[in-house]
């Protein structure tokens, strides 16, 4: 059963317009006329859809993971304590600092499902400008804590609007790109995880340099909370709701855009939320088999965001030096997720890449567990570690982003599988305490498990979407590429739904 603010006649109309839309591309294609079209459509999108959504993830992403910069950053020149000394006593055995870190993640797991769905009830661009505005609020607050509770209450409530946002974005971009083209947006927007890993070490290291009345992590919270809020107020004005809605289309183009949101699925129209594709997700095994994958590479993103600065002065560097070698392992990580959802998107398989590059990542924690004195070789480490988790994580988005058939089943799943996946980045968060340094064998031996077993758990997924097509296939027969796939009642259970390998 539905819950819809739209009438019977929208919907009618609306279906009407994907089947003259299709007719139509059929005609044109000889011609190449709806190929430069849909070109010049997609470009069109990318230029407003990819710097909004990948400038908001950088700010997200700064405000959930500068803790750990904080953590390290001492004033230079005045030599102006961090954050725990100023803040937390001193915490000589990092436990407080380990709950103020995974306090964010709290909220941020119990928020995630019923947020997003209630995301579908609100046009995206109102809905993301006030996630954005909500969490660089919050972030900038953190510079006004004073002891343990009042950094506590800052990241409960960061994580309660970054969950609105998260999940969201995904579900969003799947209203204009199809699973062709979702990798490599869904890398474009990750790797901003990536970038703002490498900017914020260069933010921090110019802050500590800073001369103040003040801490320097306390500017560090401002210079990095402020820009969300205002990047909120731009994206209210200029991101584009839903294709049948936005004004950023003409005509034509949302004729276009309307075909293309039902390639190998159907579309909702307007505000429309199925309660029986809820119950479904619920019910689905795979996305709990996501989940342990999310969870997985979650635990090792964690702890990489909150603990590289600390882990990297483990191999001798000053502090100073310590937020500028943070920077290239993020750099080569941007690249990498890029590179490999291309490739992804081309082979149009997921499983198989992300169990790859998370036996990478794996590789990286079984260099730093057994070669302890080679600092270029731990250095190189790095490297893997956040090159495969990062790129892990953008190709499972994607795959989920298209596997789950309906909108609602997606405003459903998506948070689900990440709320499961964000209880790793609590335990990651507890995986490094200051007394377990500098050898850390039991967090990288932990984190290390469990990014082999994501490898695995990744095989298992594709193997069985493999196995569920070809039955499908056998039963159904094949059906034709790109065709509209009606998922209303089903979702990706419609006899010619086809899962993404």
């Amino acid at each position: 059963m539905a819950s819809t603010y739209d009438d019977s006649k929208e919907f009618k109309g609306d279906d009407m317009k994907v089947e003259v839309a299709t007719e139509e591309r059929a005609s044109l294609e000889a011609s190449g006329s709806w190929f430069m079209e849909e070109k010049r459509l997609i470009r069109k999108l990318d230029r407003r859809i990819l710097p909004i959504a990948c400038l908001l993830y950088l700010f997200a992403y700064l405000d959930r993971s500068n803790l750990g910069n904080a953590r390290v950053l001492t004033g230079t020149n005045d030599g102006k304590p961090p954050l725990p000394t100023d803040a937390l006593g001193g915490d000589p055995t990092g436990i407080l600092f380990d709950w103020v870190n995974s306090a964010f993640f709290f909220s941020y797991i119990l928020c995630q499902v019923p947020a997003t769905i209630l995301s579908k009830l609100v046009a995206p661009r109102i809905w993301l400008a006030l996630a954005a505005i909500g969490w660089g609020t919050c972030s900038t607050l953190m510079s006004t804590g004073f002891d343990f509770g009042g950094l506590m209450t800052t990241r409960v409530f960061l994580g309660i609007f970054e969950a609105g946002f998260g999940p969201a974005i995904p579900l969003y971009f799947s209203l204009f790109y199809t699973k062709e083209e979702m990798g490599l947006r869904m890398a474009y927007w990750f790797g901003f995880a990536a970038v703002a890993g490498a900017f914020g070490g260069i933010v921090a290291f110019g802050i500590q340099n800073a001369v103040l009345p003040f801490s320097n992590w306390r500017l560090l919270f401002i210079v990095e909370g402020l820009p969300a809020i205002c990047l909120g107020i731009i994206t209210f004005f200029v991101l584009p709701d839903r294709p049948e809605s936005t004004h950023y289309l003409d005509e034509r183009e949302r004729e276009i855009a309307i075909a293309r949101m039902n390639r190998g699925t159907s579309g909702d129209v307007g505000a429309v939320v199925n309660k029986s594709h809820i119950s479904m997700a619920f019910r689905d095994w795979r996305i709990y088999t996501g989940g342990v994958i999310y969870f997985a590479l979650n635990c090792s993103l964690a702890s990489t965001s909150a603990f590289l600065p600390t882990i990297l002065k483990t191999l001798g560097f000053s502090s100073a030096r310590v937020q500028l070698m943070t920077v290239p392992p993020y750099a080569v990580a941007a690249f990498v997720i890029v590179l490999g959802s291309w490739i992804s998107d081309r082979l149009q398989s997921r499983g198989i890449p992300i169990a790859f590059a998370s036996l990478v990542g794996g590789v990286g924690y079984l260099i730093l567990l057994f070669v302890p004195t080679n600092l270029h070789a731990r250095y190189f480490a790095t490297f893997c570690i956040t090159s495969g988790t990062y790129t892990s994580i953008g190709i499972i988005i994607a795959w989920f982003a298209h596997n789950l058939g309906s909108e609602t089943k997606k405003a459903t799943g998506i948070p689900m599988f990440m709320a499961i996946g964000q209880c790793g980045s609590i335990l990651g968060s507890h995986l490094f305490p200051t007394t377990e340094g500098p050898r850390y064998i039991k967090g990288f031996a932990v984190c290390c498990g469990l990014e082999i077993f994501g490898a695995l758990c990744a095989l298992v997924m594709t193997i069985s979407y493999r196995l569920d097509n070809a039955r499908r296939n056998k039963l159904h027969g094949v059906p034709k590429e790109d065709a509209r796939v009606d998922v209303a009642e089903m979702a990706d259970k419609a006899p010619t739904f086809r899962y993404i390998i």
